[in-house]
């Protein structure tokens, strides 16, 4: 075993700030008060009684789970990676020290998930000791946080590919929560997101950032002109609700409108615009063709912006 690094000082320095509460485990600890339970536990990580033997102390009674053994299918159980946990302190990285857990009275351990005794706040501690950066430099304001939401409800660990790290099955993860974007999603226009030709990280950063709805550009437009570069402009005619928001007229997950559009023509153009021609005899019947269906693109067809000299009207 190599030299406490210093994600186990880090680990034990946020769960003792944290402080921990009493989980539901069997046995002798079920008796006690939280006060008690906390106060055991508090002292276990002060005395950083970690084992000598690492992972091999741990698998003489977990080796048969086989969810345990695929930790060593993924990155974090790569011995031969200097930041992996399994390079470090092993198991004892993220599930703290073994004390006597392995003899007498199982001695609690930390655990994550739902069931975990540990809030998300201290179980998100744990894998925050390591995983920083500028990806996650807002998640402390993200919603995600807020919401406590535990890391371990997006990831797992004890795999060799963590599904929302895979493109394939990125969307599925998010929408499991995320079901009324899922719903948009399936709706006739929307994003290729059901193929995976697009994936939710692709617009947003989960972990949080400083645009809102956690977009990795710092306003929707931004965002949406890394593929729309085409609707930048500048041009001649701008359409302001065009410059303002694209949100304005589309929305981004999916519509049962064409282009994703919020309200189909003529009905998104008069919420801004009192249309002159709404209370014309011949638009209301649709027997002219410049008029038919009463749609404002059969003739104001660049609603993004014109750069022609004649494009006023958004015309040409």
């Amino acid at each position: 075993m190599q030299a406490k690094p210093l994600i186990a000082t880090l680990l034990g320095s946020a769960v003792l700030a944290l402080g921990l509460s009493g989980p539901a485990v069997a046995g002798s600890w079920d008796d006690m008060d939280p006060q008690e339970f906390e106060a055991v536990l508090d002292k276990k990580f002060a005395e950083g009684n970690y084992s000598k033997q690492g992972a091999d102390n741990c698998l003489m009674c977990h080796r048969r789970s086989e969810k345990v053994m695929a930790l060593f299918d993924g990155v974090h159980g790569r011995a031969d990676q200097s930041k992996s946990p399994m390079a470090g302190l092993q198991c004892e990285a993220c599930h703290g020290p073994m004390g006597t857990h392995n003899r007498g009275g199982k001695e609690p351990m930390i655990t994550f998930g739902e069931n975990a005794p540990l809030s998300a706040e201290k179980q998100n501690s744990v894998c925050l000791s390591c995983h920083q950066g500028e990806e996650r430099m807002a998640w402390h304001s993200s919603v995600h946080n807020l919401e406590e939401v535990a890391c371990s409800s997006c990831h797992q660990v004890h795999v060799a590919q963590d599904p929302i790290l895979d493109r394939k099955t990125e969307v599925e993860t998010c929408t499991s929560c995320h079901t009324r974007q899922k719903a948009d999603m399936n709706k006739r226009s929307s994003h290729p997101m059901k193929w995976a030709d697009m994936t939710c990280s692709d617009c947003h950063n989960p972990h949080g950032s400083m645009s809102e709805a956690a977009l990795t550009s710092t306003t929707v437009n931004n965002t949406c002109y890394e593929c729309h570069a085409e609707k930048r402009g500048p041009f001649l005619y701008e359409h302001a609700p065009v410059a303002e928001d694209c949100a304005a007229c589309h929305n981004p997950h999916g519509s049962v409108n064409d282009a994703m559009l919020t309200q189909r023509a003529p009905q998104l153009c008069q919420s801004c615009h009192a249309s002159p021609h709404s209370g014309s005899p011949i638009f209301n019947s649709g027997e002219d063709r410049m008029t038919a269906g009463k749609s404002c693109l059969n003739c104001h067809s660049q609603v993004h912006g014109s750069n022609h000299p004649n494009g006023s009207a958004l015309q040409r």
